[in-house]
C-alpha cells in the first residue's frame, strides 16, 4: 500500500521532524538549505589518516571539502585539477607535476607548491599513520621550480598518478596544519574543496557552507546539511517526510516503490564498488574444499533477482567489467551437487556441518544482511553452519587491519580507479593492511606485480592472480553494486561512478 504524502508529514510533525519553521524541507517551493541524509557518521575529518581514510563511502563528504591532486570525473576518467598536468620522464626514475595557480584555502591563504609537496611526504611517512603509506612513499626528493614540482621514483609505481584521485589522496594545507595541529585540525578543518564546514556535530551532522572562490566555479547550494542516519529506514523516512531533499542506498524494493511517488524522484546507476565475503585463513578455511564449496553453493544471480529486485551484476573476481584486469573467462559456477562432494571429501554434511561465524554490516549497503541471510542458508543445506555476528562497518576496519575478522566476513570493496592493484591487489596481498588471507603462495604471484613497467604484461599477470584466487577460492566476489539514490524533484542529482554522493554536482531542477 503506498503511503500518502499527509501520512508521512503527520508521522513527522508527530515525532519532530520537520524543520524549525514546520515546513518539510523537500515540498518547499524553493531550497535554500539542501539537506542530504547520509548512510555513515564521519569519524575524523582528516582524508589521509586512520581507518575512515580508506572507507570509501565517506569519501563524497571529504571530496566536499577537500581537493584530491587530481580530479576525476563522473565516469571514472581523469582530468586536471589542483595537479593540472602530470607525468613521468623518459625512464621513469622521475615524475613531475604542474600545480595550478590562483587555489586559495578555506581560511584565505594561498594554495602553494609546498602545500602538494607537504601533502606527498606526509602521506609518505609511515609516523603519520596514512593507509597507504606503502604507495606514496615511493617517490621523494622533491624539488619546486616556480609551479613544476619533479620527484624521484624510489620504487616504481605505476598508479601513482592513479592514486592521485583515490583514497587518502587530498590535498592538506601545510601552514595551518602546522599551526594548530591535529587536534586543531580536527576542531576547524580547512580545505580548497567546493564546500566549508560551517559547523559538526559529531554522530549527529555536518552543515556545510559554498566556497564562493572555489576553482572549479561556486557550488549552486549554498548551504548544504548532511546528516548522519546509519538506518535504512530512517533514510528513507527522511525524504518521503520532507525532511531531507536526498539520500541513498535503501532497500531496492523500497526504492521501485517510492520513486513513483509524487515529488519524488529515482537514480540508479552502476557504480564502482563490489560486494564481497573476504575469508581469513585460519581454521575451518585451511582446508580448500570448505572454500570451495562455500564458493560453489552460492547462487549470486538468484539472489540478486530476488533481495537486490535486479540491481546488480554477478561477478566472480575481484574485478567489474568496467575495471581494466576484468577477464569474463574466469568463472565460478553455482553447482551445490559440487559443493557437497568437497565437503564429503573433508569429512562434512548436513548431519556433520562445518562450523564458523560470519560477519556483516546491516543496513551499511541494500539488503546486506539479508544476503549474508540467503547465502548462509544456501550452505546450510550442503553442510555448512554460519553463525551471523553484525557489526558497524567502523569495526569492520578495525578488526580487518588486526587482522582479527572471522573466518567469513561480508565487506564492501570501493575502488574507483578501476585498477587491478586497488581491487585483488589490497585486498589480497598478505603485506597489506587491508588483506587478511596471508598465503604465502599468493603473495609470490602477486610480489612481482607492484613494480610491472610493461602495462600489458602488468594486466595480464593480475588476470592470472584472479584466475588463480578463484580456483583456489580464496575470496568470494559477490556482485558489483548499483546505487539506489532518492530525491526530491525539485533537486537534481548527478550520480558518480565512484559512488560518492557529491552535493557540488547537485543542482536545482
Amino acid at each position: 500500500m503506498r503511503v500518502s504524502r499527509r501520512t508521512l508529514l503527520k508521522s513527522a510533525a508527530a515525532s519532530g521532524l520537520l524543520t524549525a519553521v514546520g515546513t518539510p524541507v523537500a515540498f518547499a517551493s524553493d531550497i535554500e538549505e539542501l539537506v542530504i541524509a547520509y548512510n555513515v557518521n564521519l569519524p575524523s575529518w582528516d582524508p589521509t589518516v586512520g581507518p575512515s581514510a580508506v572507507n570509501p563511502t565517506i569519501q563524497g563528504i571529504y571530496q566536499s571539502v577537500f581537493d584530491m591532486f587530481i580530479h576525476q570525473n563522473t565516469d571514472l576518467s581523469f582530468a586536471p585539477g589542483i595537479i593540472t598536468a602530470w607525468g613521468w620522464n623518459d625512464d621513469k626514475s622521475k615524475i613531475w607535476m604542474d600545480v595550478r595557480e590562483g587555489v586559495t584555502w578555506h581560511n584565505g591563504d594561498p594554495l602553494t607548491p609546498e602545500d602538494i609537496v607537504w601533502s606527498l611526504e606526509r602521506a609518505g611517512n609511515p609516523d603519520t599513520g596514512n593507509p597507504i603509506q606503502f604507495i606514496w612513499g615511493k617517490v621523494g626528493n622533491f624539488q619546486i621550480d616556480g609551479n613544476k614540482i619533479t620527484a624521484d621514483v624510489k620504487e616504481y609505481e605505476p598508479t601513482i598518478f592513479k592514486w592521485m584521485s583515490f583514497l587518502t589522496g587530498y590535498v592538506m594545507p601545510k601552514k595551518y596544519y602546522e599551526e594548530v595541529g591535529a587536534d586543531g585540525f580536527e576542531a576547524k578543518p580547512i580545505g580548497t574543496g567546493p564546500y566549508m564546514v560551517d559547523k559538526f556535530e559529531r554522530n549527529a551532522f555536518v552543515r556545510l557552507k559554498a566556497n564562493e572562490n572555489y576553482w572549479g566555479g561556486a557550488p549552486e547550494f549554498k548551504t548544504v546539511t548532511i546528516k548522519f542516519v546509519t538506518d535504512a529506514s530512517s533514510r528513507t523516512f527522511e525524504v518521503m517526510s520532507g525532511n531531507a531533499h536526498v539520500t541513498l542506498e535503501m532497500p531496492y524494493e523500497e526504492f521501485d516503490r517510492l520513486k513513483e511517488n509524487d515529488g519524488i524522484v529515482g537514480t540508479a546507476a552502476p557504480i564502482s564498488d563490489i560486494g564481497m565475503i573476504f575469508i581469513n585463513d585460519v581454521d575451518p578455511m585451511l582446508d580448500e574444499n570448505v572454500r570451495k564449496a562455500m564458493a560453489y553453493s552460492i547462487d549470486k544471480k538468484t539472489i540478486i533477482e530476488r533481495l537486490l529486485s535486479g540491481y546488480g551484476v554477478p561477478i566472480d573476481t575481484l574485478q567489474t567489467p568496467d575495471y581494466s584486469a576484468y577477464d569474463a573467462s574466469i568463472t565460478v559456477p553455482y553447482d551445490p551437487d559440487k559443493a557437497k562432494e568437497l565437503l564429503a571429501a573433508s569429512g562434512f554434511g548436513p548431519d556433520n556441518p562445518v562450523k564458523f561465524k560470519i560477519q556483516t554490516t546491516r543496513g551499511f549497503k541494500p539488503k546486506d544482511y539479508e544476503i549474508i541471510q540467503a547465502i548462509v542458508g544456501l550452505w546450510r543445506k550442503i553442510g555448512i553452519e554460519a553463525e551471523i555476528e553484525v557489526y558497524e562497518i567502523a569495526k569492520h576496519y578495525e578488526l580487518r587491519a588486526a587482522d582479527t575478522l572471522a573466518p567469513a566476513a561480508f565487506y564492501n570493496w570501493g575502488n574507483a580507479i578501476g585498477d587491478p592493484t586497488t581491487s585483488t591487489g589490497f585486498a589480497m596481498f598478505g603485506p597489506s593492511p587491508h588483506s587478511v588471507w596471508d598465503g604465502e603462495e599468493l603473495m609470490q604471484k602477486i610480489l612481482p606485480l607492484w613494480g610491472e613497467a610493461d602495462e600489458d604484461k602488468r594486466i595480464e599477470g593480475w588476470k592470472e592472480v584472479d584466475r588463480h584466487i578463484a580456483e583456489n577460492a580464496l575470496v568470494i566476489p559477490l556482485l558489483q553494486y548499483v546505487q539506489p539514490i532518492l530525491h526530491s524533484d525539485k533537486v537534481k542529482v548527478t550520480p558518480h561512478a565512484s559512488g560518492a554522493l557529491l552535493p557540488a554536482l547537485m543542482t536545482r531542477s
